[in-house]
């Protein structure tokens, strides 16, 4: 495997928006629906980060990146070492 591209996307987006949707289950569990004024589960509120929803979903989203980015450099680096060997 010479580009961990797809490995990385795959894996770190389906890890990171798992692990977001945790975070905002979390959220939901400790503090209610807190200072949102709405729920937001219908069309396009559920993308708009002011409702309850969209910022769980944007949440989501940015896990998601985040993890695809850790797992791409770390796949990288790990084929780099293992090529040299």
């Amino acid at each position: 495997m010479k580009n961990p591209l797809m490995l990385s996307l795959v894996g770190g987006v389906l890890t990171g928006m798992g692990n977001g949707s945790v975070f905002g289950a979390t959220l939901m569990c400790f503090l209610g629906r807190g200072k949102f004024d709405d729920w937001g589960g219908w069309g396009s509120m559920a993308y708009d980060p002011m409702t309850f929803t969209g910022f769980i979903d944007w949440s989501m989203f940015v896990f998601g990146i985040a993890f695809f980015i850790t797992l791409y450099v770390a796949v990288g680096r790990h084929l780099q070492i293992e090529s040299k060997a």
